[in-house]
């Protein structure tokens, strides 16, 4: 994997194939190399230090699983799609770039860049309470790249030694380790080069904070902005980049229609409210950073009113469609004179 795809340079993309992939890891998949690291709930990344028993369990719990998914679903004519192409469905292998997943890059930077200064999980020191979720860094000699597995570590798979009892002959008697852990073996993310392959969507949303499908929707939307509404912005900002990583806009996006209203009717809309948006000399509207994007999208969702009670000027937070009742509607009808 290049260092340029953790930075915000996109590099140019290469399709992988899950398919090649997994026919070419069954010969090495019992010489592997696996580094098991830990990622805490604001993303740093732990090593982990491990006995050599542990070693053999490590491919049956991190690979074996995956591989036979893959295998399997090649045989029976399983398809790869982008979350951008179509939604979830039976036979049907679901990825994403990781460009798109800013805590996964966060998480891959750790090993790129810093790996030597990445301290050894402790727990007296660390805490595994805030241990979000286990990443496996596999490699081969006959490998070009390593690839990643990322699984969610539940808190119900950690076990801590006050509150565990072993059975041991037949007898129960108190747990006499610091803590232990049960990785899940079921397939959950896979990272090949620039492809995030999501066995699991739900874990993807738990483990990176990225819910594809929101994503893919607001990526739509704001495509049909840029078609209806002139924009110019501030060097290398585009909306896209603006609105990622922003969840209140992006849920914005799900349900606002960008053709409900035109340019000049938003400019006039925002010159009446005292909102102040900028525009170029061509007559775009100029978004030069967060705070003019969130303006943009605020008018476009409608979120400003004036009261024609006390003049006051609101933005509104939630905002409830009012729905008459039958009496409501029977009283309007006679204001009307109907």
């Amino acid at each position: 994997m290049d260092e340029d795809i953790l930075k915000n340079e996109t590099p140019e993309y290469h399709e992988t194939d899950v398919f090649l992939w997994a026919n070419n890891l069954v010969q090495y998949k019992d010489d592997l190399k696996i580094d098991v690291f830990l990622i805490n709930k604001n993303y740093i990344v732990y090593k982990t230090a491990r006995t050599s028993g542990i070693a053999k369990q490590l491919e049956p719990i991190f690979v074996d699983e995956m591989l036979e998914y893959v295998l399997k679903g090649a045989g029976e004519g399983m398809q790869v799609r982008d979350f951008e192409a179509a939604e979830a469905e039976d036979n049907v292998l679901q990825r994403t770039r990781l460009t798109n997943v800013d805590k996964a890059r966060e998480v891959l930077g750790w090993i790129r860049t810093q790996e030597h200064e990445i301290e050894t999980f402790l727990d007296e020191e660390h805490d595994f309470n805030r241990i979000k979720g286990v990443m496996a860094r596999v490699s081969h000699k006959e490998l070009d790249k390593p690839f990643y597995i990322f699984k969610v570590l539940p808190k119900s798979n950690i076990m801590r030694g006050k509150q565990g009892w072993m059975l041991r002959e037949g007898k129960f008697m108190p747990f006499d380790a610091e803590a232990a852990v049960r990785i899940p073996t079921e397939p959950q993310l896979l990272l090949l080069d620039q492809d995030l392959y999501v066995f699991n969507q739900t874990k993807l949303k738990q483990l990176f904070a990225y819910d594809a499908k929101e994503a893919s929707i607001a990526k739509q939307r704001v495509a049909e902005i840029e078609q209806n509404f002139r924009l110019t912005y501030d060097g290398e900002n585009n909306l896209q980049t603006l609105v990622k990583g922003n969840k209140g806009i992006i849920k914005k996006l799900q349900k606002l229609d960008p053709t409900a209203i035109k340019q000049d009717e938003l400019l006039a809309h925002a010159e009446e409210l005292g909102i102040e948006l900028m525009q170029d000399e061509s007559g775009a509207i100029i978004l030069m950073d967060d705070k003019d994007m969130i303006r943009f999208v605020n008018l476009l969702n409608d979120d400003y009113i004036e009261s024609s009670l006390t003049g006051q000027r609101y933005e509104i937070v939630r905002k409830k469609p009012l729905k008459l009742s039958d009496d409501d509607d029977s009283e309007a009808m006679l204001l009307k004179g109907i």
